[in-house]
């Protein structure tokens, strides 16, 4: 059954851990494990009827291989990628790309949610975009620390696990 609640979400150290990619000659990553527990978080709510898209800075051939490697390209029903989008988050054009290609009016971001590891990208352009912003502090690699009140989180998780009942929360409140 499909679900109201719509999830755009980041890849580097949202789903994907940074610490284990490989790049080749052009700076492109070839291979990459997932943070413990994204594989089933992403398959459940694929499974579950949820819409997910990919919004993320990065190269597209990136994301390709590493979702083509761990099988889950399936899951995302759109990605909207800086390299493509020609901006990186917190632009609101990378909200924007991904509103477009989901065919999302601006009454539909009440109930949109950006899940990212970022407090100065991911955060604070879905609070600037005006859209639920979910924070996962799984990462060593980021300053987690909001300087202002534009980069501070609706929620906070820790681990992809707890994105799971958070969603179906949410989800349900619609």
């Amino acid at each position: 059954m499909k679900k109201k609640l719509i999830i755009f979400i980041d890849s580097g150290d949202t789903i994907i851990d940074e610490s284990t990619e490989i790049r080749d000659e052009n700076g492109i990553v070839i291979h990459a494990k997932m943070i413990p527990g994204a594989e089933n978080m992403l398959r459940t709510l694929y499974e579950e009827g949820y819409t997910i898209a990919m919004v993320a800075d990065g190269e597209e051939q990136s994301f390709t291989n590493v979702y083509m490697e761990n099988g889950l390209g399936h899951c995302f029903k759109t990605r909207s990628i800086s390299e493509i989008v020609g901006e990186q988050k917190p632009s609101r054009k990378m909200f924007d790309d991904a509103m477009l290609k989901n065919n999302l009016t601006e009454e539909d971001k009440k109930r949109i949610i950006m899940i990212g590891n970022n407090v100065k990208k991911d955060i604070l352009g879905a609070n600037q975009y005006g859209i639920t912003s979910v924070l996962i502090d799984w990462s060593p690699r980021y300053d987690m620390i909001p300087k202002n009140e534009e980069q501070t989180p609706n929620y906070i998780i820790h681990t992809p696990e707890e994105l799971l009942p958070l969603v179906e929360k949410l989800n349900s409140k619609l």
